[in-house]
């Protein structure tokens, strides 16, 4: 257990100084926020086409209402958490993979409707926009990790576990 606690906050402390680098930030959390913008706006548009991405920016054309995804926004440090984890947990690479795809995919499209559930709370509400946005979301996107890791401990064959990883 010890282990695994100190080489989680040690593969943490690594990605998420990587996260805070500024050539990382413009070759990798900037494109992959704007993409975020750019599905957020794609998925809304089969509803409602009023809705325009404009690089990491959200933007209702009609009421000119918008919302910037920012570092925090985007389900990186919630992805970061979830792969220290599971790379740090003892099991087989190939179940490792596997949790990371799911794990992320998961975070991601929680992220999603994150993003467009605050776009039209913000049009609605701003102080349900802000509580939401401040505290609400950010449990849950953190919650969705805690959960997806514990699925995926459990959905490990006990056969590719240590003794001391073992469930109960």
């Amino acid at each position: 257990m010890l282990r695994f606690f100190l080489l989680f906050l040690l593969i943490q402390g690594v990605l998420f100084t990587l996260d805070i680098l500024e050539p990382v930030r413009q070759a990798f959390v900037l494109p992959f926020t704007e993409l975020l913008a750019r599905t957020s706006a794609w998925l809304v548009t089969l509803f409602d086409a009023r809705v325009h991405a404009e690089g990491i920016i959200l933007r209702n054309i009609q009421n000119g209402f918008a919302v910037s995804i920012e570092p925090g926004c985007n389900g990186i440090e919630a992805s970061i958490v979830l792969i220290a984890a599971i790379l740090a947990f003892p099991a087989p690479w190939k179940h490792k993979l596997i949790g990371l795809l799911a794990g992320l995919t998961a975070i991601q499209a929680l992220n999603l409707v994150r993003i467009i559930s605050l776009f039209y709370l913000g049009q609605w509400n701003m102080d349900v926009f802000e509580w939401a946005h401040l505290y609400l979301w950010q449990a849950l996107i953190m919650l969705d990790a805690l959960v997806v890791f514990v699925i995926w401990v459990r959905l490990i064959p006990a056969t590719t576990r240590t003794p001391a990883t073992a469930a109960p």
